[in-house]
Order: C-alpha cells, then sequence, then structure tokens
C-alpha cells in the first residue's frame, strides 16, 4: 500500500510546524500559531492530527529526527573512546548552526520539570533515542561499560548544553579541554 495525500500533506504539514517551533519555541505555539505556521487552519490541522498533544509529538519526533540526521552526518564511520565522541559531538550540538535545537530540548526539560505529563513522556523519549544513539557510536570493552559511557555522554552534553544557555561558554571550553 502507497503514501496516502493525507500522510503526504501530514508530513509536510510536521515539516512547516518543526521550523516554526525551533524559531518560536513550545511557549509561543498554541494551536493558532501552529496552524497559520502550517499554513491552515487549526480545525484542518486537527483533521491531520488528533489533538494537540499529537501535533507537538510528531513535531518533536522531527526535530530530533533531524538532530540525528545533522549528527550522523557529522559522526565518524567506526565506534570510538568516550573521550573522542564526547568531543566530537559537544562540537556538533554546541554549533551556533544547531543551537535552536538545542534551546527547543532546553524548554522541553523545563516543561518536563514542571510537571507537564505530555511533555515528560515527549522529552523521555527522545532522551532515550538519544541515549541509545552514543551507545551505538561508543568503542567501549562490554555491554555494560557501553552503558555507562553513554550515560555519561548524554549527562556531560546535557550539562554543556545548560551551561551554554547561561552564557557560561568559558566553563563548556575548560571542560572540555581537559578531556
Amino acid at each position: 500500500m502507497g503514501v496516502t495525500k493525507k500522510q503526504v500533506r501530514r508530513a509536510a504539514i510536521v515539516e512547516r510546524l518543526a521550523d516554526h517551533i525551533l524559531l518560536h519555541g513550545l511557549s509561543a505555539s498554541n494551536l493558532r500559531s501552529l496552524a497559520k505556521a502550517a499554513r491552515t487552519s487549526d480545525r484542518m490541522l486537527l483533521y491531520y492530527f488528533k489533538d494537540k498533544a499529537d501535533i507537538v509529538a510528531a513535531t518533536l519526533a522531527c526535530v530530533s529526527s533531524r538532530l540525528v540526521q545533522v549528527m550522523n552526518e557529522k559522526a565518524a564511520a567506526t565506534p570510538r573512546p568516550l573521550g573522542q565522541l564526547r568531543t566530537e559531538l559537544a562540537a556538533i550540538l554546541l554549533d551556533d548552526a544547531l543551537w535552536p535545537s538545542m534551546r527547543l530540548w532546553l524548554e522541553l526539560a523545563s516543561l518536563s520539570a514542571h510537571g507537564d505529563t505530555m511533555f515528560r513522556t515527549i522529552s523521555e523519549q527522545i532522551a532515550r533515542g538519544f541515549l541509545a544513539w552514543g551507545a551505538a557510536q561508543l568503542d567501549s570493552p562490554t555491554a555494560e561499560q557501553r552503558a555507562s559511557d553513554a550515560a555519561e555522554l548524554l549527562v556531560t552534553i546535557e550539562g554543556l548544553v545548560l551551561l551554554k544557555s547561561v552564557g557560561l561558554n568559558d566553563v563548556c571550553e575548560q571542560a572540555l579541554r581537559r578531556q
């Protein structure tokens, strides 16, 4: 069975919504502004998605997929040690070109921390996806060590993103030099 017109249209809408959310954030994205960004009405938007939670989940999955694609394009073809991957990944994710994605991630984490169940569920899925990506990139001697290294990688990168967001780029650079 082929792709339907509705699926094609929904995918195009999700791409436009991803651009909108990267530019304006989640807080400034009510149903009306999302519909405007999608170049449709809020009623038609709900034709393609069951509710706002479905819209947000699909849009954040798109943003996450774009980010993973960039990470895959810039990543080495072979697994490497934790320190090397940490340095490479930090350079990719702290780059100003990807900062809108990192800023969105921080907003998503904040909404999750405030107890929003929908955002917490989505955040956990995205974070676990990045954890799995990291594990697949690591050259660790055992599966147990690879899981531990992937967790350390995620925690370190998250800390670097948070510190950059509050203007402590110098601290990020200092930490990365020490690696």
